[in-house]
């Protein structure tokens, strides 16, 4: 039986916008995990962090900080830290400035990891996500990327320091 489209369906170009980009939110985190786990022996939300982390001063967050960058619990967090520091990658340690808290300092060795998987990574996202696109598409998906995540929550997230060149 045919039920007739409701206020609440999508349809036409905005079910075709929606269905598109929900496929890209399904397909390429598992491609960007596949490049990163064979090259790196890492999933993409640990190579984010240790990212974060290189990018950081002193290669230092407090672990809420990093939390709220990668949009995730503490306690999935953790769950990776332990990770990384089995593989020597990760220290954690108490906050010196206010002992609640504690940091998460990216080692010489995860400094090398990430170095090391950069290369792969930026060639798989220049392949998969900006190379399709003009620089003017590349600029209006920046765009729209902040718009949605602002719709989502207050904050921006993590977002690369200002460039000094």
């Amino acid at each position: 039986m045919s039920h007739p489209e409701s206020p609440a369906d999508l349809s036409g170009e905005d079910l075709e916008a929606w269905s598109a980009l929900a496929t890209v939110l399904e397909w390429l985190p598992a491609a960007l995990d596949a490049q990163l786990q064979r090259d790196a022996g890492l999933t993409h939300f640990e190579y984010g962090l240790m990212y974060a982390l290189a990018r950081s001063p002193e290669q230092t967050l407090r672990m809420s900080v990093l939390a709220g960058y990668a949009n995730s619990s503490l306690s999935r967090l953790s769950r990776a830290a332990s990770r990384l520091e089995t593989r020597g990658w990760l220290r954690r340690i108490p906050d010196p400035a206010d002992g609640r808290y504690t940091l998460a300092i990216l080692t010489d060795r995860g400094r090398r990891t990430v170095d090391d998987a950069a290369p792969g990574h930026v060639a798989t996202v220049r392949r998969l996500v900006l190379d399709p696109l003009t620089r003017a598409q590349v600029e209006q998906l920046r765009e729209i990327s902040r718009r949605i995540t602002g719709t989502i929550r207050d904050d921006d997230g993590w977002r690369p320091p200002a460039s000094t060149s």
